[in-house]
C-alpha cells in the first residue's frame, strides 16, 4: 500500500461521558499539553448518558488553542445538514480555524429511531449522506452569488443564504467500512475515517483501492484523501505481548507500518486513560514523527527530492513551464495545479489565481535558487510574503509564485537596544504578539494576517503611526536577494542607493528574506472604537479630520464609511487608538470624537497592542473587494468633504477607508527614501467589486483633483501614470536609474513596475489641485 503523504496527526477519541464532564474536558485538555494534534469526541445523541458532542466540542475549543476538534463521527440523520453547516462554521470561526467534520451514515438505528420515527434503509442513508456533503460545502461556499439552493430526494433546501464562511477550508471525513461508503468518501469526502478493529471485509487494502477508484472516477486526485485510523485496543507494558501491547518504542514499530505502508496519516487513540494519552504524546509521538520523516527523506532523496505525481496530477501541468527542470531542492517545496495543497497556495486575499507552479521557500538558498529557475522560464514572477496585498499581483495565471510564508521568523536581536529580526513571511499578528512578550511592539497596518515582506518595503501605515511613524521608518537593514542571484547585506553602509529605493519600492528591486528594525517599547494602549450615523456624511469626514490632526501625536485614527442598506443611512466605524497606557489622557482624547456625528454604538478600553492586530490566519481565496484607488490628502478640505459624501451616497463605492499620518510619519525628511510623502495628513482608500470598476473610476476622478500623492498598497491599478503619484520627481526618476542597475532585464516587474526609460506620462503635476 502506498504512503499517501499527509502530515503526521496524532490525537485521541474521547468518551462524552456526563457524569464525569470535567474530566472529559482535562483529557482533552491534557491531549493538548502532551502535544498531540487533535481530539475527536464521540456522537451519539440518542445517548442520554452521553453530553452533546457539539457543545462539548465548543468548550474544549475554548479551553485549548492549537488543538483540532472533531466529531468522530456526527450523527447525520439527527444533525439536518443546513443547521449542522452553520454550527460547523461557526464553531470553526471561534476556534480560528481549528474544527474538522467527521460525518457518517448515521448507527444504531433503533435508537435514531426514537428520536425521529424515521428508518431509512441503508442505501437511502448513504445516498442522504452524499446530498449531506453537498449541502455543507454549498452554504459554506460564500463566494458564490446567491441563494444556496438544493432539491434531493432526501434533502430540500428551496433557497437559504449561504453562510457564515468558516476560517478555513472544513475537511469532511467519513465513517466508512463497506464499498458503497468508501466510493462515496473517494468521490466526495477529504478523508476516510475508519475504526481500526472494526476493518473486516473489505480489508484494509481493498478499501483503499475502492475509495481511489472512486476517487479516479470523479477527476479527483486518490492521494488529496487523508486517512485517518480509530485504535481502541492499545496498553503499555514494560515488555512487548502483541500489537501496541508493549512500551513506547513497540508502539512506534507497530505503528510505522500503518503510517508508510497502509497510508493512514492520522492515528486517533480510542483510551480515556491520561497516563496512555500523555505517554502516547510525550514519548511515542515525537519518536513516530521522526522515524516517520526520516523514512520519508530516504524515499524522496533516492529520486532526487522528486515526489512521485500521479497521471492525473501531472495532467494539469502547464505546457510553458518546464517542470523537469525544477533544482533538486526546491522539488520537495514545489506544488502544482494537480497537488493537494494548490487550492490553499493559489489564491491571495484579493484575488483568484491559477499559478503554473508554487515554490514554497523556506530558506535564503531557496530564494537564490528560485529566482536562477525563474529566469529560465518565459512565464511571470510573483513573489509573496503574506498574500493579503491589495494589489493582488502575489498570484498569477500560468505563472510561477516564489511563496515565502515558510519563512516567518521573529526574533529579538538585542532586547537594550530593540533591535528586533523578522522575516518576510511572518505575519503582523504573530510579530505582535511575540514582541508583547518583551514589552515591545511595531507599527504595521489593521489587519493581523498581512505579512511583512509587502508592507515592510512599501510603508506601513498603522494603528501607532502618529506617534512612531511608518514601518519602514524603522528598518535599519534588509538582506535580499537581488536579480542577478545575490544575497546581499543593505543598509547604510552597505549599498546605500539600494537601501534608499527599498524603503518604497522594494517590490521593484529584489527579494527580502530578512529586516531588522528598531521596535518601540509598547505595553498596553487605549482604543475605542464608535459607530457613527453618516447621513451627513460631507460634516463627519471633515470634522474628524480636524480632529485627528488637533489630537496629540499618541492619537490615531482609522474611519470606514459604509453605504446604506436597503435605503438606509450610511455608517461610519472610527477606530481611535491611544499609545500610551495613560487611561486619563486616553479618554480625554476620545472624547473629542463623540460629537463627529450621531454616535450609536461605542466602547473603550485598555488593552495589549497585539489584542488589536490579532491573526485570524484565514485562507485565502480572493475574498476581497477586486477594484480599489488610493490617495493621499493633506486636509479633508470642504470640497473634498463634499465628493467623498457624493461617493458614498452614490452606490458606486462599498466602503471607503481613511487612515491618520501626521506626526511622526511627517518628520522623516522626504529624502531619506523612496516613500516621499511627508506632508499629507490622510490616506484615502475606496473600493468597489470588479462589476463597478467604471463607477468607481468615474467617482474617483472627482476626488483626485484634492489628491497628493498615493499609498503604494491599497492600489490595483498598475497604469503607468501612477507611479508619478506614489513616486513624485525626483524621486522617479532615481528610481528608474537604480532600476537599469539592479535589474535591468525586469524580473520584478509585477507590482507597480519601474521601467528603466522613462515613458510617455501625461503631466500629472501639472494637473489643476484643488484646495
Amino acid at each position: 500500500m502506498p504512503d499517501y503523504g499527509h502530515e503526521l496527526m496524532l490525537g485521541t477519541f474521547i468518551t462524552p461521558t456526563a457524569s464525569s464532564a470535567k474530566d472529559v474536558v482535562s483529557l482533552a485538555m491534557l491531549t493538548e499539553e502532551a502535544g498531540l494534534d487533535i481530539a475527536t469526541i464521540q456522537d451519539h445523541p440518542y445517548n442520554p448518558d452521553f453530553l452533546d458532542t457539539y457543545t462539548l466540542l465548543s468548550w474544549v475549543a475554548a479551553r485549548t488553542s492549537r488543538l483540532k476538534v472533531a466529531a468522530n463521527v456526527t450523527n447525520l440523520p439527527l444533525r439536518p445538514p443546513q443547521v449542522l453547516a452553520r454550527a460547523a462554521a461557526t464553531l470553526d470561526i471561534l476556534s480560528e480555524g481549528r474544527f474538522e467534520m467527521g460525518l457518517g451514515a448515521g448507527a444504531f438505528a433503533d435508537a435514531a429511531h426514537g428520536m425521529t420515527g424515521r428508518r431509512p434503509g441503508t442505501a437511502q442513508s448513504i445516498d442522504a449522506l452524499g446530498e449531506a456533503i453537498d449541502i455543507l460545502r454549498g452554504v459554506w461556499d460564500t463566494g458564490t452569488r446567491g441563494a444556496f439552493r438544493h432539491d434531493g430526494e432526501h434533502y430540500q433546501v428551496p433557497g437559504m443564504k449561504r453562510g457564515p464562511q468558516p476560517a478555513h477550508d472544513i475537511s469532511i471525513w467519513l465513517g466508512a467500512y463497506k464499498p458503497r461508503m468508501l466510493a462515496l468518501t473517494g468521490a466526495k469526502a477529504d478523508g476516510w475515517l475508519p475504526t481500526l478493529e472494526y476493518i473486516q471485509s473489505p480489508n484494509v487494502a481493498e478499501s483503499h483501492k475502492w475509495i481511489d477508484d472512486a476517487a479516479t472516477a470523479a477527476g479527483r486526485d486518490p492521494r488529496d484523501i487523508r486517512r485517518l485510523l480509530n485504535i481502541f485496543r492499545a496498553s503499555f507494558l514494560p515488555t512487548g505481548r502483541a500489537f501496541l501491547q508493549g512500551p513506547p518504542d513497540q508502539w512506534v514499530n507497530d505503528l510505522l507500518p500503518l503510517i508508510l505502508e497502509h497510508g493512514f496519516s492520522t492515528i486517533l487513540l480510542g483510551q480515556d486513560d491520561p497516563h496512555l494519552i500523555r505517554t502516547f504524546g510525550e514519548e511515542v509521538g515525537p519518536a513516530l514523527r521522526e522515524a516517520v520523516a526520516a523514512e520519508r527523506n530516504i524515499r524522496t532523496s533516492g529520486s532526487s527530492g522528486s515526489r512521485e505525481r500521479s497521471a492525473i496530477a501531472l495532467s494539469k501541468r502547464h505546457d510553458r513551464v518546464d517542470y523537469n527542470a525544477l533544482p533538486p531542492q526546491l522539488r520537495p517545496k514545489a506544488i502544482e495545479p494537480g497537488d493537494a495543497l494548490y487550492d490553499s497556495v493559489r489564491h491571495t486575499y484579493i484575488r483568484t489565481g491559477s499559478p503554473a507552479l508554487v515554490i514554497r521557500a523556506e530558506d535564503e538558498s531557496d530564494v537564490v535558487a528560485a529566482l536562477a529557475y525563474a529566469r529560465t522560464q518565459t512565464v511571470p514572477l510573483s513573489v509573496r510574503s503574506g498574500g493579503h496585498g491589495i494589489s493582488g499581483r502575489s498570484t498569477n495565471d500560468g505563472g510561477i509564485v516564489l511563496d515565502l510564508s515558510q519563512m516567518d521568523g521573529v526574533e529579538v536581536l538585542d532586547r537594550a537596544t530593540r533591535r528586533i529580526r523578522l522575516q518576510p513571511g511572518a505575519r503582523w499578528g504573530d510579530v505582535a504578539r511575540t514582541l508583547a512578550a518583551q514589552g515591545l511592539a511595531m507599527s504595521s497596518g489593521d489587519y493581523g494576517d498581512v505579512g511583512v515582506g509587502g508592507l515592510a518595503t512599501a510603508g506601513g501605515l498603522g494603528y501607532l503611526a502618529r506617534r512612531y511613524g511608518l514601518t519602514i521608518d524603522h528598518v535599519v537593514a534588509v538582506d535580499m536577494v537581488v536579480a542577478d542571484g545575490r544575497l546581499l547585506r543593505v543598509d547604510n553602509d552597505h549599498h546605500p542607493d539600494l537601501f534608499w529605493a527599498v524603503r518604497g519600492a522594494g517590490g521593484n528591486f529584489g527579494v527580502v528574506t530578512a529586516f531588522e528594525l528598531i521596535a518601540e517599547e509598547v505595553g498596553e494602549v487605549g482604543y475605542a472604537s464608535l459607530t457613527v450615523d453618516a447621513t451627513d456624511t460631507a460634516s463627519l469626514i471633515e470634522t474628524w479630520g480636524r480632529l485627528v490632526e488637533a489630537a496629540p501625536r499618541e492619537l490615531t485614527s482609522f474611519l470606514s464609511l459604509f453605504p446604506g442598506r436597503r435605503r438606509g443611512a450610511p455608517m461610519a466605524q472610527i477606530t481611535l487608538v491611544y499609545a500610551d497606557d495613560d487611561v486619563e489622557a486616553a479618554q480625554q482624547a476620545f472624547n473629542e470624537f463623540l460629537d463627529v456625528g450621531p454616535v450609536l454604538d461605542g466602547r473603550a478600553e485598555l488593552v495589549p497592542y497585539h489584542a488589536i492586530v490579532a491573526p485570524p490566519h484565514n485562507r485565502h481565496h480572493g475574498q476581497g473587494l477586486e477594484e480599489e484607488h488610493s490617495g493621499l490628502l493633506e486636509h479633508i478640505t470642504p470640497g473634498a468633504a463634499r465628493v467623498i459624501h457624493k461617493m458614498i451616497h452614490s452606490g458606486d463605492v462599498l466602503v471607503m477607508q481613511f487612515r491618520s499620518a501626521g506626526g511622526a510619519v511627517n518628520e522623516v525628511p522626504p529624502e531619506a527614501m523612496a516613500y516621499s510623502h511627508r506632508t499629507q495628513n490622510f490616506s484615502v482608500l475606496a473600493a468597489s467589486a470588479a462589476s463597478q470598476r467604471v463607477r468607481l473610476a468615474s467617482a474617483w476622478s472627482e476626488l483626485y483633483p484634492f489628491v497628493d500623492g498615493m499609498y503604494l498598497s491599497f492600489e490595483t491599478s498598475t497604469n503607468p501614470e501612477r507611479l508619478l503619484d506614489a513616486f513624485p520627481e525626483p524621486v522617479l526618476s532615481r528610481l528608474r536609474a537604480l532600476k537599469a542597475t539592479w535589474d535591468p532585464d525586469g524580473i520584478f516587474n509585477r507590482n507597480f513596475p519601474i521601467t528603466t526609460l522613462a515613458a510617455e506620462l501625461p503631466d500629472l503635476e501639472a494637473t489643476t489641485r484643488a484646495v
